[in-house]
């Protein structure tokens, strides 16, 4: 009987192996992140510059606000990394598979990450809403201040006040930004690897920095406009009357078009660049740092 589990047990991780790996370096990359990205949210908000905001921060509620909504990013990670990475790695072993053990085309592995994308942020996105909540809430008047306690409070309340489909409000924004993002930092990492690696000669050491660090670009690059209108509807209120600023995600394009013009969607790019860029680039690494381990001791 011992026997019989043990292929069992020995099919599974290989297939659950990508998805624990690529979780686990999402959630060790965010809580280096989180500050960054609390200030990027408050910019988006239109609280400031980056200096501004965390002077603010510091002065009005501490050192602990910077890693407010930890909890929402950690729980983040362990549904949207973990489905994204996971869902890549399963599709473009499968995609290299049907193209007889050659490498693949760039469009390719651009599909691919649109495809993984789509997966994590279909996972993802309660979780994300929590996160943008717990980061805005401080920025709104005390009377529309939601007070979460930490993620689970914030998921069973929305739950309890808006309704189970709530916790995908702005999902559509989410899943679109969240292709975008995979599609430039999947695909140009794998693409970069192959560069750096095959014919550059890197070692392994300089092949991972200089594809994470593309990759970190590129998902910056590609995602934040989407970025912007994902967080405009997730943290718009109702006003007096009871309406809402914006219908939906193409209302609040159309109208951040009219009012900001383009440049509008990249309000806080330096701050998101440095945001998104090393997160990026922390996750690769602590990716490849953790699939050395289980290697070394046979995982």
């Amino acid at each position: 009987m011992g026997d019989s589990k043990k292929p069992t047990a020995a099919g599974v991780w290989p297939t659950v192996r990508p998805f624990v790996n690529g979780g686990t370096s999402g959630m060790l990359a965010t809580c280096v992140i989180q500050p960054i990205d609390m200030i990027k949210v408050r910019i988006q908000l239109g609280q400031g510059s980056a200096g501004q905001v965390a002077r603010t921060m510091l002065k009005e509620e501490g050192f602990g606000a910077f890693y407010k909504g930890l909890s929402a990013g950690l729980l983040r990670q362990a549904t949207y990394t973990t489905a994204r990475l996971g869902s890549f790695k399963i599709l473009t072993n499968k995609a290299i598979e049907a193209n007889d053990g050659k490498p693949l085309p760039l469009y390719q592995k651009a599909l691919c990450g649109l495809t993984a994308g789509a997966i994590g942020a279909s996972v993802g996105s309660p979780a994300d809403l929590a996160l943008i909540r717990m980061q805005a809430d401080a920025t709104l008047p005390e009377a529309q201040r939601r007070h979460y306690k930490n993620a689970f409070h914030a998921l069973s309340r929305i739950v309890a006040d808006e309704g189970v489909l709530a916790l995908w409000k702005g999902a559509g924004p989410t899943v679109v930004r969240a292709m975008a993002l995979n599609m430039g930092m999947l695909a140009s990492y794998d693409q970069s690897v192959e560069l750096f690696r095959d014919s550059l000669g890197f070692g392994e050491g300089a092949t991972v920095l200089g594809a994470s660090t593309i990759s970190g670009f590129f998902a910056a690059a590609c995602s934040l406009p989407f970025d912007y209108v994902k967080t405009q509807i997730q943290k718009m209120q109702p006003d007096a009357e009871g309406k809402l600023p914006y219908s939906g995600s193409l209302d609040c394009t159309m109208k951040t078009l009219k009012s900001g013009g383009p440049f509008k969607f990249y309000t806080g790019f330096p701050v998101y660049c440095v945001r998104i860029a090393p997160h990026v680039m922390l996750t690769w690494i602590f990716l490849n740092n953790i699939q050395k381990f289980q290697k070394s001791v046979g995982l």
